[in-house]
């Protein structure tokens, strides 16, 4: 399914715009008197969606080797609404999403890093990679349930 950055990356980006979608169209039915409870809902899917889309692209910026700026770029692409969608598309036309998997190390010396071996364990094993990251977002969802939604309870 997932078989190079670009389709992975593609995946959560469009994934993150339409939870975007979600999150607006239960705003304004609340604004229009239904249930509030639409805006939990949306905004439950839309924050876990968003966390990720970040834990993607954090992936992806060591391992598309990409400098500090893009990386940030990717992420915070997320913050606007639809903006990952736009920032997908440059990252791949300016060949940042290009190339496979590197499950290989080759003569390049950024490959004898220790997050360069690490990453490619974990890409030999992308069950175990695809938990991990899931555990990790899956607890920073649950620290963010406990400090409470953005902007406090309405």
């Amino acid at each position: 399914m997932f078989t190079t950055p670009a389709r992975l990356f593609r995946a959560l980006a469009i994934a993150e715009a339409i939870t975007w979608t979600l999150l607006i169209g239960a705003l304004i039915a609340r604004a229009a008197g239904l249930d509030p409870v639409l805006v939990t809902v949306a905004g439950g899917i839309h924050g876990f969606v968003f966390l990720s889309y970040g834990a993607t692209a954090v992936l992806l910026a060591f391992h598309q080797r990409w400098g500090v700026g893009v990386a940030l770029l990717a992420v915070a692409s997320a913050i606007v609404p639809y903006a990952t969608v736009p920032a997908e598309v440059w990252l791949h036309r300016s060949g940042r999403l290009a190339g496979a998997w590197r499950l290989d190390r080759t003569d390049d010396p950024r490959d004898a890093t220790w997050y360069d071996r690490t990453m490619r364990w974990f890409l030999h094993r992308p069950w175990v990679l695809a938990v991990l990251i899931l555990l990790l977002v899956a607890g920073i969802f649950a620290a963010l349930l406990v400090v409470g939604p953005p902007g406090g309870s309405h």
